[in-house]
């Protein structure tokens, strides 16, 4: 049988290989460093971990010009460490996490912030303002066979050269053994399956013209251009 439509498979590089990684999915964890849940305005001792999606076909790769989204005036970074699952499971304990954990990259989860605000305030879902066209750039992906499992690193962002967020992924509220545990408490967790887990304080907006560098220690570092 033959599709209607060659629909082309989104997926991302992998660092030193020319197989490329298949997206499946893209979750994101919200709020899940301190600093900024409270820059947002919520307690962080209180929050238990919260998921949103983007569609697979957001991701776009490192060195991309992406161009200002429509519908904002307010468009935001957020720096992440991401984790691409390797091996599917539901229920997954914290202690058998890292065995369905195939590898590691650096992303930011772009932000209509005014769409997102608006949506909070009507009680409405936050898709527009998170999953847009090309707003989850991300890096190659680093296998964990190579890298190993990463709990500790800087995490950091700059606009223009000048450093914005600057942190550690030691300081995620959720770490990723405990994300996937309560994530594949609501999701079955397939292989091409991506993890956005949480970005740092200093988020802010961007305009066009804006060249968006960052990374994580011991992982990737990215770069965009917003034209």
């Amino acid at each position: 049988m033959s599709l209607i439509f060659d629909v082309p498979q989104p997926s991302v590089a992998i660092a030193g290989r020319e197989e490329r990684y298949p997206v499946r999915r893209i979750y994101c964890v919200g709020r899940n460093y301190a600093e900024h849940a409270r820059e947002m305005g919520h307690d962080p001792d209180r929050d238990p971990p919260f998921f949103f999606m983007k569609p697979a076909d957001a991701v776009v790769p490192s060195g991309s010009d992406i161009p200002y989204p429509p519908s904002t005036s307010n468009l935001h970074y957020e720096m992440e460490l991401v984790v691409a699952i390797g091996r599917g499971g539901e229920g997954i304990s914290q202690q058998d996490a890292n065995d369905h954990i195939w590898g590691y990259a650096v992303g930011i989860d772009l932000t209509r912030r005014d769409l997102q605000v608006e949506a909070k305030n009507m009680g409405r879902p936050w898709d527009s303002g998170k999953g847009f066209d090309a707003s989850a750039p991300i890096s190659a992906l680093h296998a964990a066979a190579d890298i190993g499992h990463p709990t500790s690193g800087r995490i950091w962002l700059a606009v223009n050269d000048e450093i914005k967020q600057d942190s550690d992924i030691a300081k995620l509220i959720w770490n990723i053994p405990e994300t996937i545990e309560h994530l594949s408490g609501l999701y079955t967790l397939e292989p091409g399956d991506l993890i956005y887990t949480g970005t740092p304080a200093g988020v802010g907006p961007v305009v066009a013209g804006d060249t968006i560098t960052g990374g994580v220690d011991g992982v990737d570092s990215l770069e965009i251009r917003i034209t």
